[in-house]
């Protein structure tokens, strides 16, 4: 019974093993960053957006810009290669 509760820890402290689990462990941590980093990059360009978007409509109520050319404006960033 007592053999079977035995554990040989030594062959967890090889450097094969810690290599190993040192690079897990960047990895790990660069996905949660790169995870973190897109969100907030999302978030920014959303914000931005929709501060122009404001802003284009505060020109257009006070008669310094064209509806139209506000459309054109808003719309001149929606192209598939600006998708981030």
């Amino acid at each position: 019974m007592d053999a079977m509760l035995a554990c040989d820890w030594s062959g967890l402290l090889e450097v094969p093993n810690i290599l190993f689990a040192g690079m897990a462990a960047v990895g790990i941590v660069a996905i949660v960053f790169g995870t973190i980093s897109a969100a907030f990059t999302k978030v920014v360009v959303s914000r931005d957006r929709e501060r122009s978007r404001r802003e284009l409509a505060a020109y257009v109520a006070e008669g310094t810009l064209d509806a139209d050319k506000a459309v054109a404006l808003m719309d001149a960033g929606n192209s598939e290669t600006d998708s981030a």
